[in-house]
């Protein structure tokens, strides 16, 4: 399956299962079994919370977010952070059925929280950023790709109930 129509089947919807090479999936499960799930994940929230300050909407109830040494303070962040992290490790366990793994978590993002679900994209840049800094020079083009790509179809997934 040539590089861009996997980005292209995510964009539209399409309801083809994504392919993973060996690598990839060998890479991917590499990062999550590396990773500090309480570190990166608060650190990507933080980062996003503060890059991107109209996504602090939706986080109305976490208290004091006024700047950014108080949103990488606050363990409301902290703790939602590394619930992110953990939600991910489900599409790690089930990456032929990242779709369906997702699906009630799309429906309460859609329906029950009304998340705009670019901020999905913005938290999965911030995640890349936060894993790079995190493997140094291991995070190579390659592994990027890889994690970028698994990033996208997770983001894709917990778009589909808004499409």
């Amino acid at each position: 399956m040539p590089e861009n129509s996997v980005s292209a089947d995510l964009q539209t919807g399409s309801d083809k299962m994504v392919e993973w090479t060996d690598f990839e999936r060998d890479t991917i499960k590499d990062i999550f079994s590396r990773i500090e799930y309480d570190v990166v994940g608060p650190a990507a929230l933080a980062r996003c919370l503060v890059v991107y300050p109209w996504t602090q909407r939706y986080f109305g109830g976490f208290g004091n977010l006024y700047n950014a040494a108080a949103i990488k303070g606050n363990p409301m962040v902290s703790k939602h952070g590394t619930t992110i992290m953990h939600s991910l490790d489900r599409a790690v366990k089930n990456l032929d059925d990242i779709e369906n793994t997702y699906t009630e978590l799309s429906v309460l993002h859609s329906e029950k929280l009304h998340v705009d679900p670019d901020n999905f994209k913005l938290l999965a840049d911030c995640l890349t950023i936060v894993v790079a800094a995190q493997l140094g020079k291991e995070f190579t083009g390659e592994v990027q790709a890889a994690f970028q790509k698994f990033l996208a179809v997770v983001v894709s997934s917990l778009g589909r109930q808004y499409h």
